[in-house]
């Protein structure tokens, strides 16, 4: 792991944790509840030794990226708006984008709304579900899932 590089930027208003390694086309990976960018470390080693740049931050709220105290500040217009300026600060223009699990979903989200910054995504663990035009998103699961399923668990009441 020693050959990964650590350093934090400014990124939409946070400081951002970002490890990567390597050199060539960009790989953007986006870790799960609760992880952190060590989710990724095999195939940071694996896909930099192919040729790769191989990119994995802290979410915002995650590891050593800065966590603001406003629940409202977690919305996935945040988290995108994070992303695509640590790309910006990276001078990416594309990346192909790998999620899992709550990086899955902003996964999606980021193809959705900058899909001019996505060559290819690769998202496990949760597929694409429309948001529900009344519902909040944690009340659907709590629908679909009960209150014991993991995100529900982790809400404030």
């Amino acid at each position: 792991m020693e050959k990964i590089q650590h350093r934090n930027l400014k990124v939409n208003g946070i400081s951002m944790h970002v490890a990567e390694i390597g050199e060539g086309p960009p790989i953007l990976f986006l870790h799960g509840f609760p992880e952190l960018w060590n989710s990724w470390r095999h195939q940071l080693l694996a896909l930099s030794a192919l040729g790769y740049r191989a990119i994995a931050p802290d979410l915002r709220g995650y590891g050593d990226s800065d966590a603001p105290p406003s629940s409202a500040s977690y919305t996935a217009l945040h988290i995108v708006g994070d992303l695509i300026t640590l790309l910006d600060e990276l001078r990416l223009d594309q990346v192909f984008l790998v999620g899992h699990d709550w990086g899955a979903a902003m996964a999606w989200q980021f193809c959705l709304l900058r899909p001019d910054r996505v060559k290819a995504l690769v998202n496990m663990s949760v597929v694409f579900r429309p948001q529900h035009p009344v519902r909040k998103p944690v009340d659907s699961m709590r629908v679909l899932f009960g209150d014991d399923y993991y995100i529900c668990r982790f809400q404030y009441i």
